[in-house]
């Protein structure tokens, strides 16, 4: 009788148990949990920083982020630093081992140290599936030198920095070699040019087009586009926005060949905002530019989803940067439903609420989810994948 009992109360305590699991499995169904991950960890394969966020999702659905390796420290270039990538293809939940897809080695008889290469900018061809990555390399800066304030005018690598390109033509499972792609998109006059960072896009006529950014013969920074129009092999720079001491700057197209450039804004105003419809020949200020979009000095995420990828049915523009006047802190989210004419309150997500180096990338998982990689406190790159439902509430 006693073996009855308990194994009446053993099977009574797995139907209870089972119960619950259903009951679990039902909420998780109903009400969607972040999903979180850790992408990179200080001290990861020796690496004692991680830095400047970039993600993209290939035709494929497979997420490929990148993001700067800073060997010894987290300052930026001039140091030893690569560019680090991670491939997922279940949505962000795993990502594979990280691989150095762009390392300049020891050019010109010269240390690691002094050939860093940084800041990195993604980019994928909607049409091809070619994904391509735009890094800023500095050669013979002394270590420490901040290459920011210290790199000159010219052309070569002995003068000034230099900008590099390198390609994926299987999904990010291989990658080339870096190609030097300077004399293209560089002015012989301009001193430190590089690129976004963060993302490029592809426009609906298939030209490519990533934000760049340099500093003039004064030291004043400025913010402007390169483009290819031929699937990547070529490329060529734009005029500058009309708007100085702006940089790292995101692009989207609002409609069919109107481009729209976000930029960081070092007079502290807000983000500066302009529009061209000429591949940035002209400029126009838009009316939501400097004070609409707060920032405490700091790169920002932009990107379009369209109005068949996500469940409004109207094309959107999703914006992630520090929500704050002066600290890089309270990392949000923001949707626009009228292409960037105004960002409601209500239309916000907090991503996460310390302080941190504030960087971000937005991209698009699937119909239902948007993925952010930004820089956490604690993680150096975080993943994190939201509901839409749960910003556009």
């Amino acid at each position: 009788m006693r073996k009855m009992n308990v194994l009446n109360n053993f099977v009574r305590t797995l139907l209870v148990a089972s119960a619950l699991l259903a009951a679990v499995g039902c909420a998780r169904e109903r009400d969607f949990e972040p999903l979180e991950s850790q992408v990179r960890n200080a001290g990861d394969d020796g690496v004692a920083a991680y830095r400047i966020p970039g993600i993209v999702r290939t035709p494929k659905g497979t997420l490929i982020a990148v993001y700067d390796m800073r060997y010894r420290d987290s300052y930026d270039l001039q140091g030893d630093i690569d560019i680090g990538m991670s491939r997922s293809t279940d949505g962000g939940a795993t990502w594979e081992k990280m691989k150095v897809i762009m390392d300049m080695g020891e050019w010109g008889g010269l240390p690691d140290e002094l050939n860093g290469i940084g800041d990195p900018s993604i980019l994928v061809d909607d049409n091809t599936g070619k994904v391509f990555v735009v890094a800023v390399w500095t050669h013979g800066l002394s270590v420490d030198t901040r290459a920011w304030g210290h790199v000159g005018s010219g052309m070569s690598p002995l003068e000034t920095a230099q900008i590099m390109i390198v390609c994926s033509e299987d999904d990010g499972v291989t990658w080339s070699e870096p190609r030097n792609i300077t004399s293209q998109v560089k002015n012989p006059q301009w001193r430190f040019t590089l690129q976004g960072p963060g993302t490029g896009i592809t426009m609906k006529n298939g030209t490519l087009v990533f934000p760049l950014q340099y500093k003039d013969e004064n030291d004043v920074p400025h913010s402007l586009i390169m483009y290819s129009t031929d699937g990547g092999e070529n490329w060529r720079s734009s005029e500058s926005a009309p708007s100085p001491n702006t940089t790292e700057s995101a692009v989207v197209e609002l409609e069919d060949g109107v481009l729209m450039l976000n930029m960081r804004n070092d007079l502290r105003q807000g983000r500066a905002i302009y529009t061209t419809s000429d591949y940035g020949a002209t400029w126009r200020e838009h009316p939501t530019s400097r004070g609409t979009l707060k920032e405490p000095v700091c790169m920002a995420s932009l990107i379009k989803v369209k109005a068949e990828d996500n469940f409004t049915g109207k094309d959107l523009l999703l914006f992630c940067n520090p929500d704050s006047w002066t600290r890089r802190e309270n990392l949000t989210i923001r949707v626009s439903m009228d292409m960037g004419q105004t960002w409601p309150d209500e239309y916000t997500y907090r991503v996460d609420s310390l302080l941190s180096w504030g960087y971000s990338s937005l991209t698009l998982v699937d119909r239902d989810l948007v993925g952010v990689l930004y820089e956490g406190l604690h993680t150096h790159m975080a993943f994190k994948s939201i509901d839409l439902k749960d910003i556009i509430k």
